[in-house]
């Protein structure tokens, strides 16, 4: 059996693991979360390097990718500093192929229901695939980057904007503490809405999971929310709020969708890749990541709530 792990430095309640069949392999896929203890993270990695199959980059990014613009966050790198023999993804492989389709699923799946094509996307630099779909597809988007990151009340709304500000604002934000701009540990359990008026305009709010249940109101009744990395608890909230359709971005498996990082790190591990993932110089990874989605058939899981 091939064994991918997820050590994460978000809260260890949204710890999991399961075991199913990827591309003809057996896969046991495993999160780890050390509750924003980046040192615990530091030594897991160190720790099950060689051990384990693939590696998944869990409740951080090693960079952001903004138009094949790649901004390494510097925080974040001393996790891995010690792996040596195992791959490692943090998602961006899914983020720019998978994600990057949810436009046309949504119109085949949900057209009739989507009245007006508004989005808000929580941020767009660390979900280029996903914003940058939903642009290809027509939609009249919010980016909420400055917003819900560094907030500053100043919607965005063209991807020209989103890549001038990530020239000119990620490589002095890369180096920050992470913390600083992403919530870990238990600060990702802590509700704290705002911006409701950008949720309400709105027909779809989409992007990361902890952003959107940190930041959204009360009530979000009728909306369309795609995401991943979804808890029962998440999907409760939601339900609560009103939401007409969850749509996650990758499968749920057992009752859950997993991050982007933890299916791209069982593909693989599937794949029995051995040498590193550079999302800096990717060649052919993002080519062969979209021939292995299809060859799976994975697509965007739609669930009425």
């Amino acid at each position: 059996m091939k064994r991918a792990v997820s050590i994460s430095i978000g809260s260890s309640k949204r710890d999991k693991t399961v075991e199913f069949e990827l591309l003809g392999e057996k896969v046991q896929l495993e999160r780890i979360g050390t509750d924003g203890d980046m040192q615990e993270a530091t030594r897991l990695y160190s720790e099950l390097d060689g051990k384990v199959d693939a590696f998944g980059v869990g409740g951080a990014d090693l960079g952001l990718l903004v138009d094949d613009k790649w901004y390494p966050l510097y925080s974040i790198l001393p996790l891995v500093k010690n792996v040596k023999k195992t791959p490692i993804a943090d998602g961006t492989g899914l983020k720019t192929t998978l994600e990057a389709t949810v436009g046309p699923v949504l119109e085949q799946k949900l057209g009739g229901y989507i009245k007006n094509k508004n989005v808000l996307v929580m941020t767009a630099v660390d979900r280029w695939g996903l914003a940058h779909g939903f642009v290809e597809s027509g939609y009249e988007c919010v980016f909420g980057d400055l917003f819900f990151s560094l907030g500053l009340p100043i919607p965005i709304r063209k991807e020209t904007a989103v890549k001038f500000i990530a020239r000119l604002l990620l490589p002095i934000i890369s180096r920050l503490p992470f913390r600083w701009v992403y919530p870990i540990g238990e600060e990702q359990e802590k509700r704290t809405p705002k911006m409701e008026s950008y949720f309400q305009w709105a027909s779809i709010i989409a992007g990361d999971c902890h952003y959107i249940t940190r930041y959204m109101p009360d009530k979000l009744k009728g909306k369309v929310i795609v995401t991943n990395t979804t808890t029962q608890d998440d999907v409760n909230l939601f339900r609560k709020a009103g939401v007409k359709y969850l749509v996650t971005t990758t499968p749920v498996l057992d009752g859950r969708s997993f991050g982007a990082n933890m299916m791209e790190a069982a593909i693989l591990a599937a794949t029995g890749r051995k040498e590193p993932v550079d999302y800096a110089h990717p060649n052919k990874y993002f080519q062969e990541m979209r021939a292995y989605i299809k060859e799976m058939k994975l697509t965007h899981q739609i669930q009425e709530l």
